[in-house]
Order: structure tokens, then sequence, then C-alpha cells
């Protein structure tokens, strides 16, 4: 597709729309996991402004800030969603995902701006998978795109926050989901953004290597979601 037939997908939210999507998000969760678990180490307080930025390894990923969002932090929430998805799932505009077409440069930059503006309000966040493609699970420190580092020294007051991702079946048939929400990194908006894309880098390293330790060997240290 030439950028004329692939638009820019900004997000389109339908407050009735997401009410019956949660319902069908939760019972989904439910059929296919045996538990989802969580541990927390930040909760939103009232006016805050969160970016959170996560690990990308299955398909559920694209479900999984939804449903966070509807369950604990229940901000105004928005998702950076490749282009490709988007237009194969037509519906997550509705619950504010918006595009980014990866293979141009100019779509990525009206990505990232859109993704600053949608941070302008208070009460807002923003979910991104820095990654830019789907890995496997691993506990060597991951490697970002730039566009993380970029919105966070565009934006004002806003925190950061890495959330881990971990499913595996090592003591059932069915899958279990464990999600670990970490403390918010401090980040200078004054460094260069490699420094600060380092920072973020292993504030998020560090969170899986402990998510996956616990998630064996300290069950007890999460709560069901």
């Amino acid at each position: 597709m030439n950028r004329t037939e692939a638009p820019f997908i900004p997000a389109k939210e339908s407050r009735w729309f997401i009410r019956l999507f949660d319902i069908y998000v939760r019972n989904l969760f439910w059929r296919h996991f045996r538990h989802v678990w969580i541990q927390l180490e930040y909760t939103p307080q009232p006016g805050d402004k969160t970016i959170y930025y996560l690990n990308h390894t299955s398909w559920w990923d694209g479900l999984i800030p939804f449903l966070l969002n509807q369950k604990v932090f229940r901000q105004n929430a928005r998702a950076m969603m490749e282009d490709k998805q988007m237009r194969k799932y037509k519906f997550f505009k509705r619950i504010g995902a918006f595009s980014v077409n990866l293979d141009d440069s100019r779509d990525i930059i009206t990505s990232l701006r859109y993704a600053v503006k949608s941070l302008e309000s208070e009460n807002s966040s923003l979910f991104i998978y820095p990654e830019g493609e789907i890995m496997p699970f691993s506990t060597q420190k991951p490697e970002f795109k730039k566009g993380l580092a970029w919105i966070n020294s565009k934006t004002n007051d806003v925190i950061l926050v890495p959330i881990g991702i971990y499913i595996h079946t090592a003591k059932t048939n069915k899958p279990e989901l464990f999600i670990k929400v970490g403390a918010p990194v401090q980040s200078d908006r004054t460094n260069d953004l490699r420094v600060v894309q380092s920072t973020l880098e292993n504030a998020l390293h560090d969170l899986l290597l402990k998510l996956k330790t616990d998630a064996h060997h300290n069950i007890q240290s999460f709560k069901k979601l």
C-alpha cells in the first residue's frame, strides 16, 4: 500500500462499544487462561498522566491493555497499534487504539505526535510496545525503537511505568497469565534520547527477570485479576 491508500487511523472511542467489549474481553480471558495474576507497584492517582510500556510476546497483547485499564487503572487510555492489525481488526479504534505504520517514517512521526497530543489531558494514559514487534519472551535486555523516548521528551508531568507480561504452562495444560506493573521510572527529559531509552530498557529488563522468577517460585506475591 502507498501513503494515500493507507492513511493514519485515529482513535474514535465509543462508550457503548467499550461497555460491551469489556464483558466480551473478561469472558475471553476467563475461558482461555486458568488464572490471570497481577502484581502492582503503581496505581494511578486522580489526574495522573501515564505511559505504560510493555514487552510484546503474543496475540493477547492487543487486549491486555484494555483489560488492565477497565479493571485496574480506569484512565482515558489510548494505545499505539500497527496499522496492518488495525485494518484487520477495525474495532480497535473504538476502544482507543490508533495506528502506526512502521514502514513509513512520515507516518511514524504522525503517530508519535498524536500520542503526545493524547497525553495532554489529566487522567490520560498511553500503552505502547516499544520493541515494535512480537518477540518470544526473553530475560535478555529488550531493544526498543526510538518512539517511546521521543514521546517522553515531548510530554510534561507524565509518569513512565513498565509492565511485564509472562504466559506459561509449567504447572497445568491451561496457560496462566502473569502481569507485573512496575514502579515509575525516573527519567531526565533533558538527557540524550539514547540515554533515556537505555534507562527504560533496563527498567523493563529488571522487571521481566523478577516477573519470571516470581511466576514460578513466588506465586503468593500475586493476586488474581
